[in-house]
């Protein structure tokens, strides 16, 4: 079975798949037993992502345990901003925190040896397509610069990003600037992952959500736009998939603007506006996560739901965000089942 029978990438060139193909935002991950036994003898989570044996390794349990349709690389989107010298460091109870950058130190990044910095992470991504079964697209990454800026400016996540939206307001030639090299930056980072191996790549706005429509323009849509041009046109036949959490109706010509292959809905997203945002293209989407915490009646209603409006086009099915560390693995299973025996 060749690259062009992988169902995620049929969905991609805008086939409709019945049942549609499966795989979940961080499928690998601590709800999974095996995960966490990995995690204790990696060390430090930095340690997990940049050791190539342990990150094939939690790539590919969940494969194993489910049979997803995709892997998705196991990294972070702070590898970034770690490669750029900004000393992130991951400490539990407390999320990701590095040291904040400002005015001055946006005019002094460098980013030449980024893409050398991250090799061990593009090893793993050469490994794991050697390792996972011919039939499973294998799904790279980055964060979107936007949503990775934020933590740079505030050295830490916040509720509503207010550090970073204050910094573009006051500050934005030089917030302009460190979009447009995360931009770059990003842009090569992911055509690298492509080159080693990944199928296509998935960008996260995790925080785009947060963006009023003339910021969500200039800080979501713009730079994405900017990474997917320069992706395609390095390699024509790369599939981009962009999630842009939270963006609401923002998303109805999201796609148009930035030209994702793809655009992931999360779970706010109302199923008649995902239709009409279908018409264009596949979309990715979108279970809430604690529908699979719930189980039960609740996870077979949201499935259901997606399933009856969303099967007829070109359907990947997913999450509305990432799982959960609560949700219970024997309701993955049943998630996983369910949309398996649907049919149109």
């Amino acid at each position: 079975m060749g690259e062009n029978r992988r169902k995620i990438m049929r969905v991609l060139d805008g086939e409709t798949l019945s049942p549609p193909p499966i795989w979940l935002m961080r499928q690998a991950g601590r709800y999974l037993p095996e995960y966490r036994e990995t995690r204790a003898r990696a060390g430090s989570f930095l340690d997990l992502c940049y050791t190539p044996e342990h990150a094939v390794e939690v790539t590919l349990q969940p494969i194993r345990r489910y049979g997803f349709d995709a892997a998705i690389l196991f990294s972070d989107i702070l590898v970034i901003p770690d490669a750029m010298k900004r000393n992130v460091r991951f400490t539990d109870g407390h999320g990701p925190e590095m040291d904040p950058i400002d005015e001055a130190g946006i005019a002094r990044i460098e980013t030449d040896r980024v893409i050398d910095y991250l090799k061990p992470v593009l090893e793993t991504v050469g490994r794991l397509r050697s390792e996972l079964p011919v039939e499973t697209t294998l799904l790279g990454f980055c964060g979107a610069p936007w949503t990775v800026a934020t933590y740079m400016i505030a050295g830490h996540g916040t509720p509503d990003q207010a550090p970073a939206r204050l910094f573009g307001y006051k500050y934005p030639k030089a917030f302009e600037r460190l979009l447009a090299i995360l931009a770059e930056v990003s842009a090569d980072y992911l055509v690298a992952q492509i080159d080693a191996g990944a199928d296509a790549v998935q960008i996260f706005d995790s925080w785009a959500g947060v963006l009023g429509e003339r910021e969500f323009e200039a800080f979501a849509v713009k730079p994405v736009a900017r990474m997917i041009a320069s992706i395609k046109a390095r390699r024509p036949n790369a599939r981009v998939i962009s999630f842009a959490k939270g963006a609401g109706f923002l998303l109805k010509d999201y796609r148009q603007k930035t030209k994702a292959d793809a655009i992931g809905l999360d779970w706010s997203v109302p199923l008649d506006f995902a239709v009409e945002l279908q018409k264009d293209g596949a979309v990715q989407g979108n279970l809430d996560p604690m529908r699979v915490v719930a189980g039960g009646a609740a996870l077979s209603e949201g499935i259901n739901d997606i399933l009856d409006k969303l099967g007829d086009g070109p359907l990947i099915f997913n999450l509305g965000h990432g799982i959960t560390p609560q949700a219970d693995p024997r309701n993955v299973q049943l998630l996983v089942d369910h949309v398996r025996s649907w049919r149109r």
